[in-house]
């Protein structure tokens, strides 16, 4: 085996760990959210700088809540996850608060950037990531283990659309409220689904749970008919709103038959699979939000599935 084979080897061997703290093939579902939220505001291309950089702002956002989570989870982990990077040690836990503090900071400074605009400044995406920073350590330090944990993890991705929409011209539309409300309670479900995929769940639960992820489904065909007014660069008769509700029912069946599965077989195998499918699937979601009012455009989003698939193959999402 030749030097560079064995340092290229030696380097993965060095970043795995972190990729796996960082849960990196879900931060394209972060990505989505903003990605969508371009889309149908239809900042895009005229505001690409301001779009990047909340891009990247609810990218370290993201990998920063996922740091906090298994920093505060170390204990439990210990216990039913000692494979991971701070339990098995291949991360210390300071190491992990001073890259938690890092990816904090990162995400408030893009979303600075993110505001600045000409010689002016918009203080939206300050506020809102300033919001979502606080509901973060919210979950991850207090909120996740008690009945109010999936909704302030609702919350978050609710805080992280509307960060996406901070890049209008105007300002948040007063549409851009359901199109977040969608989201969050579909990760509400998404969360209480899998709150004990670690140990035997209960039936009723993730039945329950699954029932709250789908109910986000009729919510959002309220979309069309609330932002179409405001929505700039869509036409109704294109084929992208005409099937946006088909799209949805399909999406419904997609994340839904490996949540009935669980629920019939609630091994972690089982339901660890639903939760898999259901975080990736957030991405299939902004997509086809985003077909509601951005028409046939909107299906861009899935190009984020790519990386996060065939990185998954090599890091947990759960």
């Amino acid at each position: 085996m030749s030097s560079g084979t064995i340092e290229g080897t030696e380097r993965r061997s060095r970043l795995l760990p972190y990729a796996q703290l960082l849960r990196i093939p879900n931060v394209f579902t972060a990505m989505a959210d903003i990605a969508m939220a371009g889309l149908i505001t239809g900042s895009l291309p005229q505001q690409m700088g301001p779009f990047l950089c909340l891009v990247v702002a609810s990218s370290c956002l993201y990998c920063a809540g996922m740091v906090w989570n298994d920093y505060f989870d170390y204990d439990q982990d210990l216990k039913e996850r000692p494979f991971r990077p701070l339990p098995s040690h291949r991360i210390s836990r300071g190491a992990a608060m001073r890259l938690g503090v890092v990816l904090f900071a990162a995400g408030i400074m893009f979303a600075i950037l993110a505001g600045i605009v000409g010689d002016g400044f918009q203080s939206g995406p300050l506020i809102v990531a300033i919001l979502l920073v606080l509901a973060i350590l919210l979950y991850d330090a207090w909120l996740k283990r008690t009945f109010l944990g999936p909704v302030s993890m609702g919350l978050c991705r609710f805080l992280n659309v509307l960060l996406g929409l901070t890049v209008a011209v105007d300002g948040i539309p007063s549409w851009g409220f359901v199109l977040a409300l969608v989201v969050g309670v579909y990760i509400v479900g998404v969360t209480w689904f899998a709150r004990k995929e670690a140990r035997l769940s209960k039936q009723l639960e993730l039945a329950a749970a699954a029932l709250v992820m789908l109910t986000a489904l009729p919510l959002a065909l309220f979309l069309p008919a609330l932002g179409r007014q405001q929505a700039r660069g869509e036409t109704v008769g294109q084929i992208g709103h005409l099937l946006f509700p088909y799209l949805l029912v399909a999406f419904g069946f997609w994340v839904g038959i490996p949540a009935a599965a669980a629920i019939r077989n609630t091994s972690p195998k089982y339901v660890q699979a639903g939760v898999k499918r259901a975080i990736i699937g957030l991405v299939v979601l902004d997509a086809v939000l985003a077909t509601s009012l951005a028409g046939t455009v909107g299906l861009l989003v899935l190009v984020l599935l790519l990386p996060a698939m065939w990185l998954g193959k090599w890091v947990y999402s759960t």
